[in-house]
């Protein structure tokens, strides 16, 4: 066995000839060979017996292919959409037997954070907790459901912000928000305008001062959900012994949907109005949504004046008769839309087109 100086040189001489050979480089060679070799998972032994293994060249090739296939996972979408006609069960953990957490409703999503045999744990707002892959929509399936249900959402970063009716400074103040309040996204002008929709028509606020974001409804955890359960009880109880509670319970939900139908279509032809009450109504009835018109307004954020505190403003100040109408016939079952669960400003999706609206 050779030892000391002479075996350190007789090495490096035969790795140098080695590296040249191969067209690795001196100065590669030099700073360290053996390290370069086994970064690139080619493998002394391929160097030294070219025959009995890869060529270099296919092994360049390999190396080539394990970085496009790395780079290729870490481009993986993280994004979850529930793939269910009502909800889906989210459990503490990854079997069917473990303890429900919490529910994902239809079109709902989340992110990503685990996965294995067959279950994904997922985060979805509050709710964290596995569901079965079964029910579930990943990378470009969940990318093309989120895109059709989601909606890009500003949030005010200013104190106060002007929304105006053109997309510049010199055009007419429509009116101011408040900082925080959120307003759905229709279009990214330019780098300095985003066109908004404020009291169901196109305004324009500037991009400086607001913060967008992406939304997708959102999953409830089991504590949110009995938390809801316990209040709609107890107000029942509560109006029981105020009055009569049939009337008073449904006073109270034809003008909390009438203030919803005037912040989402008060500016609609009546159809246009009926139509939002209609998906509502829809909604309690479906078995996929909470079974209270309070509980789907107010659930996930799914509508935006009710996430912005608009509909309580609305609901404590005047609504129009031709909101509560619409309110009315679509709490007693007329629906001009079919059983149509979603709506939004029309665009890039098909459904049932209503003045500035599409329902699907």
């Amino acid at each position: 066995m050779l030892k000391g100086r002479n075996a350190f040189l007789m090495l490096t001489g035969l790795l140098l000839s080695l590296s040249m050979l191969l067209g690795i480089g001196i100065d590669a060679a030099a700073s360290g060979t053996i390290d370069y070799l086994d970064s690139c998972n080619v493998g002394i032994s391929n160097i030294i017996a070219p025959g009995s293994g890869s060529t270099n060249e296919e092994a360049i090739e390999e190396l080539k292919q394990m970085t496009e296939e790395e780079e290729e996972e870490e481009n993986k979408s993280d994004l979850v959409m529930a793939d269910v006609k009502q909800a889906l069960n989210v459990r503490a953990e990854a079997t069917e037997e473990s303890e429900k957490v919490g529910l994902l409703y239809k079109d709902c999503g989340g992110r990503i954070l685990e996965r294995k045999d067959g279950w994904t744990k997922i985060q979805s707002g509050d709710l964290v907790g596995w569901a079965s892959d079964e029910y579930l929509l990943f990378d470009e399936e969940a990318e093309e459901l989120a895109g059709e249900v989601g909606n890009l959402i500003v949030t005010i970063e200013t104190e106060t912000l002007r929304v105006r009716k053109e997309p510049n400074l010199d055009s007419k103040v429509l009116g101011l928000i408040a900082q925080d309040d959120e307003l759905d996204v229709i279009d990214v002008i330019d780098d300095e305008w985003i066109s908004v929709d404020f009291e169901d028509d196109i305004a324009y606020v500037s991009s400086e001062f607001v913060n967008m974001d992406f939304h997708i409804d959102e999953g409830e955890t089991m504590e949110v959900i009995k938390q809801r359960e316990e209040e709609a009880a107890e107000a029942k109880r509560k109006a029981v012994i105020t009055a009569n509670e049939a009337i008073i319970a449904e006073a109270d939900d034809v003008r909390l949907l009438a203030a919803l139908i005037q912040c989402e279509a008060g500016s609609e032809a009546y159809e246009g109005k009926l139509a939002v009450g209609a998906v509502v109504m829809n909604r309690v009835r479906s078995g996929a949504y909470p079974s209270t018109i309070s509980g789907v307004i107010y659930a996930s954020g799914q509508f935006t004046p009710a996430l912005n505190g608009k509909v309580a403003n609305t609901y404590n100040s005047s609504i129009s008769d031709s909101c509560f109408q619409a309110a009315q016939e679509a709490l007693s079952g007329m629906s001009n839309v079919g059983d149509a669960t979603h709506f939004r400003r029309a665009g890039n999706h098909d459904g049932i087109l209503i003045g500035h609206h599409v329902f699907w």
